[in-house]
């Protein structure tokens, strides 16, 4: 039936369309659509008639068929009225008959021609129930998916031949811009005040100042190497900077090797390597067991995500942050090795994650003044650290009898430093679990039962009157103690108890579990981790590539859920989870109390990374959400400098949404097909399916 959408769905039933529908009668594979075909011209639509003309046309009975419908009164044909002459009525009746006659006909002769137009199937990469959508729209036909296989393969090797088109290019943008990141760009961060690093903030361009142009790839750029292979080498002519390499050379940081770079795991307070520095905490709180799933490290373990890097090994996932370098680039390195990170600051706003994120949350010599402005840092925090989390401190000031003469710093400075961490940490309720060698832990209450009363005591910080704890889009930090979900017990668990890791990823959320969320009931949880099961299992067979492990770092650009990332939790791959800061729902808690990871964000914005960070990038529905409220051409070209040459794409959408899409991503060097809905071709919901061509800017051809 998905031919018949050339002849009823994308016509008016108005005017000739009886005509027209005749013509699409030619593509009816069988009696019944013919039958139903008959019926749409003349807007017969009952089921009697339906079944008798069905079985008229099943015996060869066409004739009595034809007769059939001339009995049938549809005000066709014409009518006795007392006042009318019989001659009259007589004349109206042939006339009609001779329409009808007429146009069954041409139906037959359209039915014949159809059925053998029909032997010829299409088929798309040996899966025929991928079909292409071409009904008729208001877009040119360059909008139409072209046949062709695309190829999800790397060949970073082929250079790019340009075609001539009618189609106007995107330019690439100057060879300087390789690593340009638009809201964090440093001229005009130069602009904002330096005080508590508001500088290093997001600071976006406006709209005048936005490029309409693609972030060329440097020269010899090459497809990064395989996980688990890039968590120790990457490529250097992807991030040609030796300067940490020089820099850090005693530290361990990281070495040249040739056209590669290595990544011993070593780091200031990591002297025998990340995963030895690993083991020493899981001897003082147990990271085996499944209850710390998530955590955030503040300055991407100051060695390039190395903290991060070895946890995986462990089954954590973190997300790493740091502010943009001048020349370090430590956030560009770790995503370069498959490791989640994020350009990020502490400074003057709340981290982008909800409250009640982490399981656990680390600072290794990250230099944030825990101590200044009233403890603004650690209670933000407190904030994103789940009930019953740990903060975990290493480098200065812990262990400051040993290290102070290293860390060129008097004894008194860095006692003080520490009497102030450990009563701010007091003031937060926090207990401190241990102190050993270089490294000093903490962990937050269960619930605020006994913080509340302890405010007898401790004036500040008071606890926050404000209850949306959760909204973190350029919002201000604030001096006050995030309020937990109330309880009933002491021993209870605010908010509710996530389960263990694994089956966290697929047990009913607390916030869901409690209701926390309107609309949202535990049975749409489940409807939805069986929808994004199934969606994956299509995108296998559209991107074989997705199950052999071609993608590491994917950017879900509408996580809702997190469905899409749980049921890649058996690739070799993370997902970055975006939640729109606008939407009526705000998921993301859901996503984090999932165990997986993820952020705020609005793609009318910039995303906080550098140029091709990530190898598959998911849309759904995010154009319909955008559309109205900025140039959907902005988004594309972000979705293009954050991807990397070869990457793929996955957009799901309405199709006349798709169409506008596809002519913006014809003029960005991109392959794209049209498939459609994984239920079938009567889905007006379809998938656009892309490939980010490979090719680095050639000062000869601009």
């Amino acid at each position: 039936m998905h031919a018949m959408c050339l002849g009823f769905a994308c016509m008016p039933r108005s005017g000739s369309a009886r005509m027209r529908i005749a013509w699409g009668c030619s593509y009816t594979r069988n009696g019944a659509e013919f039958v139903w075909c008959l019926f749409r011209i003349f807007d017969i639509n009952f089921i009697d008639l339906a079944l008798k003309a069905l079985t008229d046309l099943t015996i060869g009975r066409i004739s009595i068929s034809i007769n059939f419908l001339l009995d049938v009164n549809l005000g066709l044909m014409g009518k006795e009225y007392p006042d009318s002459p019989k001659i009259h009525q007589m004349e109206l009746k042939k006339r009609r008959v001779t329409h009808i006659v007429f146009v069954t006909g041409l139906c037959v002769l359209f039915y014949i021609l159809g059925s053998w137009q029909n032997n010829t199937t299409l088929t798309l990469n040996s899966n025929s129930n991928l079909k292409k959508v071409e009904c008729e729209n208001d877009f040119p036909l360059s909008a139409i998916a072209k046949e062709e296989t695309l190829d999800f393969e790397a060949h970073h090797q082929i250079t790019l031949e340009e075609t001539t088109s009618a189609i106007e290019k995107f330019p690439p943008c100057a060879p300087n811009l390789t690593e340009y990141t638009p809201c964090e760009d440093f001229s005009r961060g130069r602009k904002f005040p330096r005080e508590k690093l508001a500088y290093r903030e997001r600071h976006c361009p406006a709209k005048h100042e936005l490029l309409l142009c693609l972030i060329p790839a440097p020269p010899k750029y090459k497809t990064p190497l395989s996980w688990p292979q890039s968590r120790d080498f990457a490529w250097y002519a992807n991030i040609p900077h030796k300067e940490l390499s020089i820099e850090k050379a005693v530290q361990n940081w990281i070495q040249v090797e040739g056209e590669r770079f290595r990544f011993p795991g070593g780091g200031t307070m990591f002297p025998l390597g990340a995963d030895a520095y690993i083991d020493d905490i899981n001897a003082l709180i147990s990271l085996a067991d499944g209850k710390i799933r998530t955590a955030i490290d503040t300055g991407c373990g100051v060695n390039v995500a190395s903290f991060g890097a070895y946890l995986l090994k462990r089954d954590i996932i973190t997300m790493s942050f740091a502010p943009r370098d001048t020349h370090e680039a430590q956030v560009q390195f770790a995503l370069e090795r498959g490791v989640p990170a994020m350009i990020g600051v502490m400074a003057t706003r709340r981290l982008p994650y909800p409250a009640r994120s982490f399981d656990m949350a680390h600072c290794s010599r990250c230099l944030i003044p825990w101590h200044d402005y009233d403890g603004l840092y650690l209670i933000e925090v407190d904030r994103v650290l789940r009930p019953g989390g740990y903060w975990i401190l290493s480098g200065p000031p812990i262990r400051w009898k040993k290290y102070h003469r290293g860390w060129e710093r008097t004894q008194e400075d860095l006692k003080k430093e520490q009497d102030s961490i450990e009563e701010l940490a007091k003031r937060l309720c926090w207990k401190k679990v241990i102190e050993k060698d270089d490294l000093a832990i903490w962990q937050k209450p269960i619930n605020h039962v006994e913080c509340v009363e302890s405010r007898r005591i401790f004036k500040t910080p008071h606890i926050c009157k404000d209850h949306n704890a959760d909204a973190a889009w350029y919002k201000e930090m604030e001096a006050c103690i995030t309020p937990l979900p109330e309880v009933s017990k002491l021993d209870e668990v605010a908010g509710g108890k996530v389960e263990r890791w694994p089956e966290r990823a697929f047990a009913i959320p607390p916030r869901i579990a409690v209701g926390s969320i309107p609309s949202l009931t535990p049975k749409k949880f489940e409807d939805d981790k069986k929808l994004w099961r199934d969606r994956v299992e299509y995108y296998n067979k559209i991107i074989p590539a997705l199950s052999h492990g071609r993608y590491r770092n994917i950017m879900d650009m509408n996580a809702y859920l997190g469905g899409f990332a749980a049921a890649l939790m058996k690739y070799p791959a993370w997902v970055m989870n975006t939640v729109p800061p606008n939407s009526d729902h705000d998921t993301l808690g859901v996503i984090y109390e999932r165990g997986f990871i993820g952020t705020y964000h609005d793609w009318c914005e910039a995303f906080s990374t550098y140029p091709r960070t990530y190898d598959l990038i998911h849309a759904n529905a995010i154009f319909s959400i955008c559309q109205d409220r900025c140039d959907i051409t902005y988004i594309l070209l972000e979705m293009d400098r954050i991807l990397r040459p070869e990457g793929a794409v996955i957009i799901r959408d309405t199709v006349d949404v798709l169409t506008k899409v596809q002519t913006i991503t014809d003029r960005m060097r991109w392959k794209s097909k049209i498939m459609d809905h994984e239920s079938g071709p009567f889905n007006p919901e379809k998938i656009l399916v892309a490939i980010k061509t490979y090719w680095t800017f050639d000062a000869s051809t601009q």
